[in-house]
């Protein structure tokens, strides 16, 4: 036989039958059916005509979906993933951008509530879907998150005991490197403490900071943070870092304020979530478990680093670059990032990837 047609609706199928023609034929076959259109399109993925799975966890899990009665039990809640998608088509929308991501993780065991990547499409049309709909910025894309890596910078100088929250850096001048310059933003031309550093987004404080910390010392706390190597987030989609070949001391400076090294959005969530999480980290999940799997959990930082940042993620959204982000009702600390993007061997000053990383409530945090 050859097929015609598929996936017919009952009414085509009858109008079909009436025509009374005996070499027709039809053939039952199951069809998947996603009744929350793009809401998820990104973590649930996609089929092909034979219901195998092609992308998301329907690749992920394709076997077990198949060939398995019990359900398969998502950790995305819907009424979080819709607030998180609303908004950030609005932003998409105000700013006039490419595209977006918005994460949403459960700081104390890693499960994902939202992650919404934008454009999306609809699993029920996927045919119809562009390359740039399917493509999954939150964890197959890689930027330079910019500011938003002074978090690590931070915490990694304050544990190692290279510099103690009443100690700081002169931010008075530009610092010249190789054929690099490295100026503030929101330059105050003085000697900053260590909370002005983090509070004022200080590239000049933070480089120093990170040479104090040293390249060695740097790269054993970005790969205890799981920035070194890529997510195991359950998705095929998952994209690699890309580091520097070689980490050479312009490279340990630049890190120090996310430029040189490209990241998923998802890695930077978790690597936060465990900073504020008392200093472990829980790889990121999007499957529910009935117990929960503490084998692969780091401990990262010190249960007193982590509440100092966590009073300095406060401090930024109460007084420095994130004030926007005080929401009336909850206790939220964060970090702004800003970086260009590449284009060619430079920097495109009027291309830019804007982050903004919260969590809440800061006295406990349970999302970030």
């Amino acid at each position: 036989f050859v097929w015609l047609r598929r996936k017919l609706t009952p009414d085509q199928q009858w109008k079909i039958n009436k025509l009374g023609q005996p070499g027709l034929d039809f053939l039952r076959e199951e069809a998947r059916v996603y009744p929350h259109g793009a809401l998820m399109s990104h973590v649930l993925g996609m089929t092909d005509i034979d219901n195998q799975g092609t992308a998301g966890i329907e690749r992920s899990f394709d076997e077990r979906l198949r060939g398995h009665k019990a359900p398969l039990m998502v950790t995305l809640d819907a009424r979080v993933q819709h607030i998180v998608r609303d908004a950030l088509d609005t932003a998409i929308e105000k700013h006039q951008a490419i595209g977006g991501v918005g994460i949403v993780l459960d700081i104390k065991n890693g499960d994902v509530v939202s992650l919404v990547s934008m454009p999306d499409f609809d699993n029920n049309h996927p045919g119809s879907a562009t390359q740039d709909q399917i493509r999954n910025r939150a964890t197959l894309g890689t930027y330079e998150l910019g500011s938003t890596f002074k978090i690590f910078t931070t915490a990694m100088a304050l544990d190692s005991g290279v510099v103690a929250l009443s100690g700081g850096y002169d931010a008075t001048k530009p610092i010249k490197i190789s054929r690099f310059t490295i100026r503030d933003y929101h330059a105050k031309r003085r000697w900053l403490s260590v909370p002005e550093i983090f509070m004022y987004s200080s590239n000049i404080g933070a480089a120093k900071m990170a040479l104090d910390v040293g390249g060695e010392t740097q790269q054993a706390y970005l790969g205890r943070l799981g920035l070194m190597t890529p997510s195991p987030i359950e998705l095929p989609e998952v994209g690699a870092p890309q580091l520097p070949k070689v980490w050479r001391p312009v490279n340990t400076m630049t890190i120090s304020y996310g430029h040189g090294i490209a990241v998923s959005p998802l890695q930077l969530t978790s690597a936060v979530a465990a900073i504020l999480n008392d200093g472990v980290y829980h790889a990121p999940t999007l499957i529910k478990r009935a117990t929960s799997n503490r084998k692969n959990d780091i401990r990262v930082i010190s249960k007193s680093t982590s509440r100092t940042m966590r009073r300095l993620l406060r401090l930024v959204v109460d007084q420095g670059t994130g004030r926007r982000a005080a929401a009336t009702g909850f206790l939220v600390g964060g970090k702004t990032g800003t970086s260009e993007k590449q284009s060619g061997r430079g920097y495109n000053r009027r291309s830019l990837i804007s982050s903004f990383v919260g969590a809440f409530p800061m006295n406990n945090p349970r999302y970030v």
